[in-house]
């Protein structure tokens, strides 16, 4: 079964992790480190002759124009993480439509790809603000991959659908970051944090529990700077979200490693089949 395996294109000042203790007036002050990471990532995919799809924050696609022509002439799937890392939940629908169309057709323009999919920063899409889902719609959007449907502090919706479902009638597909039910408890194995904090063999079962005992797809997510352990430390952020961060950064690449080779990957729209 393919899986789809997706990259959140931020640098590590941009995290909401940090949002309390970097104001985005200062982020042109920090060492803009993405490109680097981005390098790493794209050949680890091309090694194991994968594509998958590169949401890609529009403040860093306009300062990194030739990075957005170069995953797309690879062959990877080009898609909006909207302008800022703003989250969905401190926005009004104006604001949300101005930033959605606005990174749409930037990364258009960059790419030369039709833009289709959307993934909201924080994944802060859910029961308070599901306007936003006719919205991407009316911006031309196809998909949407912006809920977890579990609990978290920081963000979560629990009783939305673990797969992908439809929110329009009018056909916009929003796609889930990826949960196991075990015990009667969603445990999220979508990526990110959750990939660092797991034993990887542990990683790897739930995987394969979602393809086999579900049979569906899961859906994968890393950043650039979860394989860049050398980057600055934020020593003013909280204890906890440092840990969050900071967490096994050495390990993340030769756990991608394993992972990449473990299961068969594509891009979202491929996995789904949205485009004709």
């Amino acid at each position: 079964m393919r899986n789809a395996f997706s990259v959140d294109v931020e640098d590590y000042f941009q995290v909401l992790a940090f949002e309390s203790v970097i104001h985005r007036r200062d982020w042109p002050a920090y060492e803009l480190r993405v490109r680097r990471n981005v390098d790493l990532v794209l050949e680890l995919m091309e090694s194991n002759g994968i594509h998958g799809t590169f949401f890609i924050l529009a403040w860093i696609a306009e300062r990194e124009p030739q990075m957005v022509r170069q995953i797309a002439d690879a062959g990877h799937e080009i898609a909006s993480h909207g302008c800022m890392h703003d989250r969905v939940t401190t926005l009004t629908p104006a604001q949300f439509a101005q930033d959605i169309r606005h990174s749409k057709s930037l990364l258009e323009d960059l790419s030369g790809q039709q833009v289709i999919g959307y993934r909201a920063p924080s994944y802060s899409i859910n029961h308070t603000n599901q306007w936003a889902f006719p919205e991407l719609r009316e911006a031309g959007y196809l998909y949407s991959s912006s809920i977890f449907p579990g609990r978290h502090d920081l963000y979560g919706m629990p009783g939305a659908p673990r797969f992908p479902y439809r929110p329009l009638d009018d056909g916009l597909l929003e796609i889930p970051i990826t949960t196991v039910e075990v015990a009667g408890r969603r445990l999220s194995c979508g990526g990110g944090g959750f990939f660092r904090l797991w034993p990887y063999p542990l990683y790897r079962r739930l995987l394969e529990r979602v393809n086999a005992h579900d049979g569906r797809p899961a859906i994968f997510y890393m950043h650039p700077w979860e394989v860049d352990p050398e980057q600055p430390r934020i020593s003013e952020a909280s204890l906890r979200s440092r840990f969050r961060h900071y967490l096994n950064l050495k390990q993340v690449v030769p756990r991608l490693q394993r992972l990449l080779t473990d299961f068969s990957w594509d891009r979202m729209d491929r996995v789904f089949g949205l485009r004709g």
